[in-house]
């Protein structure tokens, strides 16, 4: 009886004083070999998202730099979009309260039709939406800017396009993206449940450079 009680309390004690009790989560995208190895066994080099520099609902310049030692969530959107845009919206208003306190976490919504979608658009978009300032970021720009983000940097879509008057992007994943800006997952904005998913790995990403940070 009494190896029956003290068994599961040694396991949790296990748990919550070891390290490394998590499953590492995915790193996404293109990948090479590096010159340099360490303790002999070669780097890996991935894709990160690239330089970027756009204005948000405050009208201020929002660039790569504004995201360097932050974890945070992206998607694409359009101000006027009556289909899947309202629920990413409102998914992403959920994130925003799980992590409200949290100031690593940030979120940072692109719109896809920036030829309406001016800062004051979006200011008011905001702000019907809740979105707290600094940390969640709605951003418009040069349109080819941001579809080159969109297909290249993030890979939400495969389908060509070169961000010309023709060219649109609709798309319902958001993505997860490291303090070192590399890629760790994709979700349907549309699904709560995927929601769950992302806040389950947003904590394992605070696991993993915690961990680091020990090391």
């Amino acid at each position: 009886m009494a190896a029956i009680l003290i068994l599961p309390c040694v396991f949790f004690l296990f748990l919550i004083t070891g390290k490394n009790h998590y499953i590492p989560i995915e790193i996404f995208g293109p990948k090479e070999v590096a010159a340099t190895t360490t303790n002999g066994i070669p780097d890996t080099i991935y894709h990160t998202v690239g330089d970027f520099s756009l204005t948000d609902q405050y009208g201020r310049e929002v660039t790569s730099k504004t995201f360097d030692n932050k974890t945070y969530v992206a998607d694409f959107f359009f101000a006027t979009c009556q289909t899947i845009c309202p629920k990413m919206t409102s998914e992403l208003h959920y994130i925003q309260e799980k992590f409200e306190r949290d100031p690593d976490l940030l979120i940072i919504s692109h719109t896809v039709n920036p030829e309406h979608d001016s800062v004051t658009v979006l200011f008011d978009y905001a702000n019907k939406n809740e979105a707290k300032k600094d940390k969640w970021y709605f951003v418009t720009g040069d349109k080819k800017q941001i579809y080159d983000l969109a297909r290249n940097s993030y890979f939400i879509t495969a389908m060509p396009g070169n961000g010309g008057a023709n060219d649109f992007i609709h798309s319902e994943k958001m993505v997860l993206i490291d303090k070192d800006k590399r890629i760790r997952g994709y979700y349907d904005g549309t699904d709560h449940a995927d929601m769950e998913r992302l806040i389950d790995e947003i904590q394992v990403l605070k696991l993993e450079y915690k961990d680091k940070a020990s090391k």
